[in-house]
């Protein structure tokens, strides 16, 4: 991915204008509110014509990346993920972002057909619904059926749609760069990394092989779980850009007027589904991570169809092991392990409040570990530890930020369905068992050995090490370097003040011995070398004043 499209690729040129242009349409919304002209206010709406200078921000943003397209659509999708950086509020509405977009015509979806599989699909199926019945910014999906009978659905995904997003990958690489460059307390956030992650996102959800061998591992995990289904992918007739997957029947999570004239138990549906994701989640450490009610479906014999399974989130045993610490500390009410686990499991700053911390944690605690089961919140606990978090600019692994987006979606998904369900009931026994395993003897054991490994690997280094340490210091070549950190800025304010106080020390010897040039008895260089002090000295009582710390790049 290239880090400087506008210097590399003159076709970024035009994007960029169009992204800045929509970026500065939206930005200046609330200069328009104080505005008596409601004509210009016209100017100032969104594709749905909804006033711009009426809407939060949060909402703004959420209309600017729906403007800017595919890319941009999946920026925030993934971005809502990420409540520890973009903060709770932000991260809700931009779980609201939808890719519904108007089909491509069919000549152009065949086409791609013909490309992948070799053939049109005519030939491969026995039935082809060339129109779409569903569409959205990257894909389109189509009905069709097998020459042996069983019913499929098309995932196609659009022509053209890789060549712009390589594009407004390359932008958002640079302007991540740029703004690591120029707006340093934006680096804590690491956005360049944060893009990194973003284009791997991106890149699997284009590959639709991805979405079939997460398909496969689902339907593998779950194979004997007769309350559970996940649609057949079919490897033959599926490729990098058409995905052949069995068609469901059923009534959609969020066809709520369906589902209740359905006459099914809505809460059993709701619970079936949550220990599945318990299941995933705490057995597997490998979760289907968009529970929308769309996502889920309801089958004959109250069986819990599983749909889109493009976004997969994974716990490695580390993380996994923190985010047991995590819950661990909560139930026990200890604070001190809690913030230990919160650092342990994100990236700190430098100039973190750890006493703060204690204390926002505590009062966490105070407020949720009374609480019953039942009556436990965990969308509301959920989010008020990542503001905590994000207030104290504490960053989360990704894989940990999208499990607690999981589980809040997870949540409010349930409680649609059935208004009685708590999430916290569900996943009491799934925690119980996890501890167990974990103080298993067989973990135990293989805990055990992975430290002895490490310190056998640090004896078997460390004397080489020393050896190697000593050996420069007898040769002279021993150095030590040391970084001080913000020592410029006290160095230049130090240097400063000793040029303005021997400035004005020399100022008033030179106008106390009326040194020439004289004018109506005052020396001019004493008189001019006062005004300088004393501006030198207003300058750094400013910077001072201002800043409030050593970080001021005033002198």
């Amino acid at each position: 991915m290239e880090l400087n499209p506008l210097a590399k690729h003159q076709r970024d040129f035009g994007r960029v204008a169009e992204i800045m242009k929509a970026l500065v349409r939206y930005g200046l919304a609330d200069w328009m509110r104080p505005l008596p002209f409601a004509s210009l206010q016209q100017f100032f709406t969104s594709r749905e014509g909804d006033v711009i200078a009426e809407a939060p921000m949060a909402v703004r943003v959420r209309l600017v990346l729906t403007e800017l397209g595919p890319t941009f659509i999946k920026l925030g999708q993934v971005l809502s993920t990420r409540p520890d950086l973009i903060g709770v509020d932000l991260a809700e509405e931009l779980s609201k972002l939808q890719s519904s977009t108007p089909p491509d015509p069919p000549d152009a979806i065949r086409e791609v057909i013909i490309e992948d599989m070799g053939r049109p699909p005519e030939a491969i199926f026995a039935t082809y619904e060339p129109h779409a019945f569903a569409s959205a910014s990257i894909a389109q999906v189509h009905h069709a059926t097998l020459h042996t009978g069983e019913a499929v659905v098309l995932k196609v995904r659009k022509p053209g749609i890789e060549r712009k997003v390589e594009a407004d990958l390359s932008i958002l690489a640079w302007l991540a760069e740029m703004s690591e460059v120029h707006a340093p307390q934006s680096k804590q956030y690491e956005p360049v990394a944060l893009v990194r992650q973003f284009e791997r996102t991106l890149m699997h959800e284009l590959d639709f092989n991805h979405e079939r061998r997460n398909i496969e591992e689902f339907t593998r995990r779950f194979a004997g779980d007769p309350t559970v289904r996940f649609p057949r992918a079919y490897a033959e007739y599926s490729s990098k850009r058409v995905l052949t997957m069995e068609r469901l029947d059923g009534i959609p999570g969020n066809d709520r007027e369906s589902l209740q004239a359905s006459g099914a138990d809505l809460n059993a549906f709701a619970l079936r589904g949550a220990n599945m994701y318990m299941a995933m989640i705490f057995r597997d450490s490998f979760y289907h991570a968009d529970p929308h009610p769309g996502n889920l479906m309801l089958m004959p014999g109250g069986v819990v169809g599983v749909l889109d399974c493009g976004m997969a989130g994974r716990l490695d045993e580390r993380l996994r092991d923190e985010v047991e610490n995590l819950v661990l500390a909560v139930g026990q009410a200890d604070v001190l392990a809690l913030a230990d686990a919160v650092c342990r499991l994100g990236s700190v700053s430098a100039g973190a409040d750890h006493d703060q911390l204690i204390a926002e944690l505590s009062d966490f605690v105070a407020d949720y570990a009374s609480q019953s089961i039942s009556e436990l919140d965990v969308s509301e606990a959920l989010s008020s530890l990542t503001s905590i978090i994000r207030h104290h600019h504490v960053v989360l692994p990704p894989g940990v930020s999208l499990l607690l987006r999981t589980l809040v979606l997870l949540e409010g998904t349930s409680q649609l369905l059935s208004p009685k369900f708590s999430l916290g009931e569900v996943i009491q026994p799934f925690y119980r068992r996890a501890i167990k395993r974990r103080f298993a003897p067989k973990r135990m054991l293989l805990r055990l050995q992975r430290t002895f490994r490490d310190w056998d690997l640090l004896f078997q280094a460390l004397p080489r090490d020393l050896g190697d340490a000593l050996q420069r210091v007898r040769t002279g070549n021993f150095q030590v370097h040391l970084d001080h950190r913000h020592l410029d800025h006290v160095v230049n304010r130090l240097v400063m003040g000793i040029i303005m106080a021997s400035m004005f020390l020399g100022s008033s010897l030179l106008w106390s011995m009326k040194a020439p040039p004289v004018v109506w008895d005052i020396s001019i260089f004493g008189a001019a070398g006062y005004v300088i002090s004393l501006y030198l000295g207003w300058r750094l009582y400013r910077a001072i004043r201002k800043s409030g710390s050593i970080d001021s790049k005033d002198p």
